[in-house]
């Protein structure tokens, strides 16, 4: 057994415990198993993502529905598919991120890519998620959860499925809400405002008296599911998901969510043992839609007039693929199409703004790709292949310039299994990703155009190199990666017109991550995170060529001790370095370094029931781990003052109830 801890490793930080299942499905990916079952926090998929893979900064924005990074790369720069369906958010303010159309308490299973490895999906430049959510399954299960934590969280869900070999059904359905948290200092999301806005000239940013209070947010959603087999090697597969959030405060943004609602659907059929050579034929149709206003409703400025810009997205997107075995060559062949339109206007006291004045104006892109990967080993060397070839177009209603866009992508990724235990890759990739409708005609309240509509695609070439061991007394995992982005699109800071651009950059860095076994019912977890991230000229006017969003080392180390009945304690402690290498010319500002400890225990009373307590931020210490590009539009008192940042969460106490049967 694994008994023995190597002092070498202990000194190894962790980005996070492994509160999440971690399973390496190859070198240079990583999937998280069991969500549902660990996330327990909150439905947050971002706050459970940024804590247990080392790639992954979370971006703190509210108290839910918050965005990540993946190595340091956000927005259209990593993709996002739930179920094979490509999702997007509607708000230029990325008030709902893609990752928030779907709850932590729906999923089974996340894989995280990191770099240009992906053919099969549209716009996976710098990495990517492929999200699984619960399948239905044929023996009736069911499952309730309870969840309650401090400032009045309350979560309540319920999923249950079950048929036979033909048809499977599942729904599932979770209703959640808080009230504001406090940070380490006792402040509320309404006092964090206003003791930034105070005595200041965006005093009138501040939440009026009779919302002071409110709700952080509200949230429920509800999934369901069908399984049809249609012949012995073919079988249908439904889903659709609703999710209605309502509420949702933005302290240091100038405007909150009044709602966000998104619906996603998909249909898939499967057709399996076509011939000897023809594995699988798999085809996939989805839409999804997503409404959503932001607005000054809750704020002292609304006295004076609401004022709301309220976005709407819909997408609809076919993929097919075909699996062959030729030659002992495994062989993915594929048609990818979609379509994403994107529409935005103005309204004063929920009347049309100047005739009807837009944020967007009708965009459509308009995507259509051919994409094939081949899998070979060689005794020990494998190699992995894939090519992708895209045609987009991108249009809008108003008089801004269409463009039109070609990519060709390619990756190659060998990995040599050094003997049983060990395995090193190599990975060397290609990928670019078109600008989208914000970058490209996102028009201000005032009329003037903020996008650029001559922005050129934006290409990542990168390699990367790992290492993974993986022996009776220690796991360790090593990753390295180089990138040259090629007109990478940039906001520059105090521009009012045109103010994207293209530029060429370079980001590297490391991930570190391991796990020690001490005995039979002590696992150590630990792991680290560093990236680089600089300009290879800085931007006409400015001196600084730091590249923003470059999150600073960060690690921690968890000590996790298993008991009886598959019971678990956890102790993790949790550091970032000070946040001191930015983009200070484009709203970027130090961030003094900080240390969190966490505690939990989950007890499984028997077979049908546990129930899990912790304790996170245990020291109420105050901090803040989201810096301030002016990639998005936060508030700040004038031009010689820092942006308001928004402190993380102070003491916070959980308990959830699961019962199973």
């Amino acid at each position: 057994m694994k008994k023995f801890i190597p002092l070498s490793l202990i000194t190894l930080a962790s980005l996070n415990a492994t509160q999440i299942n971690l399973e390496s499905i190859n070198i240079e990916s990583t999937i998280l198993t069991e969500v549902s079952q660990k996330a327990k926090v909150s439905a947050d998929l971002a706050q459970a993502l940024s804590a247990n893979i080392p790639s992954i900064d979370m971006n703190r924005r509210s108290a839910i529905a918050n965005d990540i990074y993946i190595r340091g790369q956000k927005r259209d720069n990593i993709s996002v598919e739930v179920d094979g369906t490509k999702t997007c958010g509607a708000c230029v303010n990325r008030m709902d991120p893609p990752i928030s159309h779907v709850l932590a308490s729906q999923i089974e299973s996340i894989e995280v890519i990191e770099g240009p490895f992906d053919v099969e999906t549209f716009g996976t430049m710098s990495g990517g998620l492929k999200i699984k959510t619960k399948a239905s399954t044929k023996e009736v299960h069911g499952e309730i959860n309870m969840g309650y934590g401090s400032f009045n969280y309350t979560k309540v869900g319920a999923t249950i499925s079950g048929g036979d070999d033909d048809i499977r059904l599942l729904i599932s359905a979770t209703s959640e809400s808080s009230d504001q948290y406090k940070d380490g200092n006792g402040d509320t999301i309404a006092q964090q405002l206003s003791n930034y806005a105070d005595n200041t000239s965006i005093s009138s940013m501040k939440y009026q008296d009779k919302y002071k209070n409110m709700k952080a947010y509200t949230k429920e959603s509800v999934m369901a599911k069908a399984f049809i087999k249609v012949t012995q090697d073919s079988n249908l597969k439904l889903s659709v998901t609703a999710n209605r959030s309502d509420d949702i405060l933005y302290p240091n943004s100038k405007m909150d969510a009044i709602y966000d609602d998104s619906n996603i659907y998909s249909v898939e059929y499967n057709l399996d043992n076509i011939s000897d050579n023809y594995e699988k034929l798999n085809i996939e149709y989805y839409k999804t839609d997503v409404d959503h206003p932001m607005g000054t409703d809750y704020r002292d400025s609304a006295l004076g007039g609401v004022m709301t810009n309220w976005l709407t997205t819909d997408m609809q997107g076919l993929k097919l693929k075909n699996y062959f075995n030729l030659a002992g060559h495994k062989i993915l062949v594929g048609l990818d199409s979609s379509e994403r339109k994107w529409d935005g206007h103005y309204e004063k006291n929920h009347l049309p703004l100047m005739g009807g004045r837009k944020s967007i104006d009708d965009a459509k892109t308009t995507n259509i790709a051919l994409f094939s990967k081949l899998q070979k080993s060689f005794d020990d060397l494998d190699f992995t292949f894939g090519a992708r070839y895209d045609s987009t177009d991108i249009t809008n209603g108003g008089t801004l310039k269409d463009n039109e866009y070609t990519n060709f992508n390619a990756n190659l990724v060998t990995t040599y299994h050094i003997d049983n235990d060990s395995k090193v890759f190599v990975g060397f990739g290609k990928a670019s990703r078109v600008p989208d409708a914000r970058e490209l005609y996102f028009i201000g309240s005032k009329g003037n155009v903020i996008g650029t509509d001559t922005l050129n695609k934006t290409t990542n070439s990168e390699i990367d190199f790992g290492y993974e061991l993986s022996a009776e007394l220690f796991d360790f995992k090593l990753k390295t990666f180089y990138s040259k982005l090629d007109d990478y699109i940039y906001i520059k800071k105090g521009v009012s017109t045109n103010a994207f651009e293209n530029i060429d950059a370079t980001v590297y860095g490391l991930e570190l991550s391991g796990s020690v076994y001490a005995s039979d019912d002590i696992t150590v977890d630990m792991g680290l995170s560093y990236k680089v991230g600089e300009k290879d000229e800085v931007l006409n006017g400015q001196t600084d060529k730091d590249l923003a969003d470059m999150a600073p080392l960060r690690g921690s180390v968890a000590f996790n001790y298993e008991y009886k009945n598959d019971s678990l304690a956890t102790l993790e402690f949790i550091a970032s370095n000070r946040w001191d290498k930015i983009d200070s010319d484009n709203g970027e500002h130090e961030l003094a370094g900080w240390g969190v400890i966490n505690t939990k225990i989950k007890h499984s009373v028997s077979k049908n029931f546990d129930f899990t307590f912790g304790i996170n931020n245990l020291l109420d210490k105050t901090y803040a781990k989201s810096n301030t590009y002016v990639d998005l539009t936060l508030i700040t008192a004038d031009s010689t003052t820092d942006v308001m940042v928004v402190n993380e969460v102070g003491r916070y106490l959980y308990t959830n109830l699961d019962f199973k049967f």
